[in-house]
């Protein structure tokens, strides 16, 4: 079977499409963003990918096919920084996506949201996934877990077919069958610890060796759709490329004592990306967008090497983003039988 093709929802500067081929592998057949500044970063990193522009408006029955689709859709309705609408948010798309995965069937749907959704609004989404007869994992996982030297706690979902004959969301809707979010335990808030998976049908654990040890107190996201139940927990100490994300106090190398307090954190993710920390602040002492895109670990330059993009538009794009370390380190807990490949 030839490369997995990937269709990327709400792309951004395609930091979860990063994380999805660093795991999954496969190439990107379609990208999805109207928003000016990612839309630039975009046609600069993927030229020969077509942009679907705004999904709201996308006609997904005249869409190439893919294996994979993927997004970090809108925080904004979810995120505590904001008025917490939920799905009474103008900025709520999740239909327009669920429409999506509807008419294209992938083998694997990948999401990535602030924590805050797991307590507004992600019933509705596991209400659509069941009724599109999607199953689904989740998590919680902090940037800081893989090293990175800010929280950015985040959810992340991977999703797939239970069975080859789905008749879709449409279908079932139209057939007058609304999901019935009532057959969904409540979505609990999760941190880092063990991981417990039922196995199909027994209704028993799975082999301790399969499970991580419990490194803080944890609660579980549990989905029932097509009549199979998932429990997952966030995985402990996850990382990327084999760093430690916790552990004693490194020793401050020479030169970062301007850092102060923050000396050691800096540290730790200069040892990660395999960088230096470039200065926080730009010549007239307001923050630097090439220290942000090196907080989320970013290739140099990834954003801020964009031909004509300005220094508000980098911005915005940096702080909408996905770290891929850390995703990377989600969808290896999320879907362990999937090869493994090492982060770009």
């Amino acid at each position: 079977m030839g490369a997995l093709r990937i269709g990327s929802v709400c792309t951004g500067y395609g930091g979860l499409d990063m994380a999805v081929q660093a795991v999954f592998g496969g190439e990107l057949a379609w990208v999805a963003d109207n928003d000016p500044g990612a839309s630039r970063i975009l046609a600069h990193r993927h030229p020969g990918v077509p942009n679907l522009g705004d999904i709201t408006a996308a006609d997904f029955s005249r869409v190439a096919a893919v294996d994979v689709v993927c997004g970090g859709y809108p925080c904004q309705p979810f995120s505590s920084a904001g008025k917490r609408k939920g799905v009474a948010d103008a900025r709520h798309i999740w239909p327009h996506i669920a429409r999506a995965l509807g008419v294209l069937r992938p083998r694997y749907a990948v999401f990535e949201n602030v924590a805050g959704h797991l307590s507004l609004g992600f019933d509705a989404v596991l209400a659509d996934l069941a009724a599109l007869g999607f199953d689904a994992r989740w998590c919680t996982l902090r940037a800081s877990d893989v090293g990175a030297a800010h929280q950015r706690n985040r959810l992340f979902v991977v999703a797939w077919p239970a069975d080859a004959g789905g008749e879709g969301l449409a279908g079932r809707r139209a057939a007058g069958a609304a999901p019935d979010s009532r057959r969904l335990a409540p979505a609990d808030p999760v941190d880092l610890g063990e991981h417990r998976s039922r196995a199909r049908g027994t209704g028993r654990d799975e082999p301790a060796a399969r499970r991580l040890p419990a490194a803080h107190p944890a609660g579980h996201g549990r989905h029932e759709g097509r009549g199979v139940a998932h429990e997952c927990d966030g995985p402990a100490g996850a990382v990327g490329q084999g760093e430690s994300a916790r552990g004693g106090a490194e020793c401050v190398p020479e030169g970062l004592a301007e850092w102060g307090e923050y000396a050691d954190t800096i540290a730790r993710w200069e040892k990660v990306l395999q960088r230096t920390a470039p200065g926080p602040v730009d010549a007239v002492g307001r923050l630097s967008p090439v220290f942000v895109e090196w907080l989320m670990g970013l290739p140099a330059g990834h954003v801020t090497a964009v031909p004509g993009l300005s220094r508000s538009a980098q911005l915005k794009a940096l702080g909408n983003g996905v770290v891929p370390h850390q995703a990377v380190a989600a969808l290896r807990f999320l879907a362990p039988t999937l090869p493994a490949r090492a982060a770009a």
